[in-house]
């Protein structure tokens, strides 16, 4: 299984070789092993623009999910293929929860991509509330399969992240 990670910050030290080992844990423990992922951390600004093109909502959210698993062939083809997709993070905004909810940084960033995963393997909290509970129960179920979760990001002193 292979993760493909970009970082496009550098205001914090992001132990990127942890990063791709926890990413490649949890497809593991969501039942995608052999599928491959592509993972990017980026900011609040890049993650609005996200939002806003692809939901229509003008602000920034933490975490956004663009599946790539059926690929969209010329004439109206599809086809498998090990690309799972894409899972995007806002790391400042995951920061501010994370402190907002007492978790580190680490913690909130597993339980963020976690949920990413799995829009990819087709959960979907916002179809109903049957959906909602089941893709909690799933999200709690791998989080404790990838416990404990290791040390991949360092706050550098004297950057303070704005509060929304």
């Amino acid at each position: 299984m292979a993760v493909y990670l970009r970082v496009s910050l550098t205001r914090h030290l992001v132990r990127q070789v942890r990063l791709v080992e926890l990413a490649q844990r949890v497809l593991s423990a969501a039942g995608e092993a052999e599928s491959e992922l592509s993972l990017d951390l980026i900011g609040d600004r890049r993650m609005q623009r996200l939002n806003r093109e692809y939901r229509q909502r003008d602000r920034t959210t933490d975490v956004l999910a663009f599946p790539t698993r059926e690929a969209i062939l010329p004439h109206g083809l599809s086809r498998r293929t090990s690309l799972l997709g894409d899972v995007v993070i806002s790391l400042p905004t995951a920061i501010r929860q994370a402190r907002a909810s007492g978790r580190s940084i680490d913690e909130e960033l597993a339980i963020l991509l976690v949920h990413g995963v799995l829009h990819l393997c087709g959960y979907d909290h916002e179809r109903s509330l049957r959906e909602a509970e089941r893709m909690s129960r799933q999200e709690q179920a791998v989080l404790r399969r990838i416990s404990p979760v290791p040390h991949i990001v360092t706050l550098r002193r004297g950057r303070r992240i704005k509060d929304n």
